[in-house]
């Protein structure tokens, strides 16, 4: 992999051969990062100072696009180092925040020239999207959390961020799929399973109208679970809206009870989105699961890996 450093007055510098990298992708929130090393030399010293952006490259791919958040140097035994870390483009959203606004009947296109374009970004949106009752963005509410809550009400789905900096506004499309077997070398491999925070019942409240809906996980209240969540929806939401806000809640919760993480040579073997067919009987591990977090590490030591934090196929509503 390769690294490019791009500075806030618009220079472009390519960096040094990287001695360790790690790049990681989940397409949403926590952001993508990224963290490079390479050798230091005195000459560097305003590049750093004045780096904003950052790309990384993999045989001729961008793999990450991405803000500049912090840098190091370092003197140590293995000589004269610099370190360059940062996070992707949904950092442009997160660090800023919206003024309280409401809408009425908004479109896709309207909060997303509001919310996302005025910080640089390319969006991609599903066309036609509108909102049927009035949309509120709250105080305090960062621009993401404008764009996803509004994405996640309307249209059923939560948006994500391209290897190339792209706002996706739209349903998750499938990716390619991953098989590993008895025959793919697995470096490691752990199974997690944790039913804490997987609600029981998430009651959906509208302030505005006075109005409240409740939606059960009865599986989980079988088997014995009790957490039940309170949602507070924008003015004057719809039954349907309401509904699928609770339904969202739980099922989030829910994938987030189950994750296995596998590690396997090599580097960007998959992305968020992608499936891996698993066939790992000692394990218990057979099925599709769904991508939902992929780390590459880099190292001179130990070579590369890929890191892939698989999860329950995400289920259509």
């Amino acid at each position: 992999m390769t690294g490019r450093i791009y500075t806030a007055d618009h220079k472009v510098y390519e960096l040094p051969p990287l001695l360790s990298w790690e790049v990681t992708h989940t397409g949403t929130v926590p952001c993508d990062s990224f963290s490079v090393t390479f050798l230091f030399q005195r000459e560097m010293a305003p590049m750093l100072r004045g780096a904003a952006g950052f790309v990384a490259e993999d045989r001729g791919q961008v793999m990450l696009r991405a803000v500049v958040d912090e840098y190091t140097v370092d003197l140590n035994g293995g000589g004269l180092t610099a370190t360059v870390n940062g996070r992707g483009y949904a950092a442009r959203l997160l660090d800023n925040e919206s003024r309280p606004v409401t809408y009425q009947q908004a479109t896709l296109e309207e909060i997303l020239r509001n919310h996302a374009e005025p910080y640089g970004l390319t969006c991609k949106g599903t066309a036609g999207l509108r909102a049927g009752v009035d949309y509120t963005v709250a105080a305090g509410s960062s621009q993401w959390k404008a764009v996803e809550n509004f994405c996640r009400t309307f249209g059923g789905f939560s948006p994500r961020f391209s290897r190339e900096g792209e706002l996706l506004a739209g349903p998750e499309e499938v990716g390619r799929t991953l098989v590993i077997g008895g025959h793919t070398p697995v470096l490691g491999c752990t199974l997690r399973e944790d039913h804490y925070g997987v609600a029981t019942e998430v009651l959906v409240i509208d302030k505005t109208q006075n109005k409240s809906f409740s939606v059960k996980n009865q599986e989980r209240i079988d088997g014995g679970g009790q957490c039940r969540r309170v949602v507070y929806t924008p003015g004057q939401s719809t039954w349907d809206a309401m509904r699928y806000t609770g339904e969202y809640q739980i099922q989030k919760s829910r994938e987030d009870a189950w994750a296995a993480e596998v590690i396997l040579p090599g580097s960007f073997l998959a992305f968020p989105g992608d499936r891996a067919e698993l066939s790992l009987e000692r394990m218990g591990l057979l099925g599709t699961f769904r991508v939902a977090e992929a780390e590459n590490r880099f190292s001179q030591r130990e070579g590369a890996t890929a890191a892939l934090t698989l999860k329950p196929l995400l289920e259509r509503k």
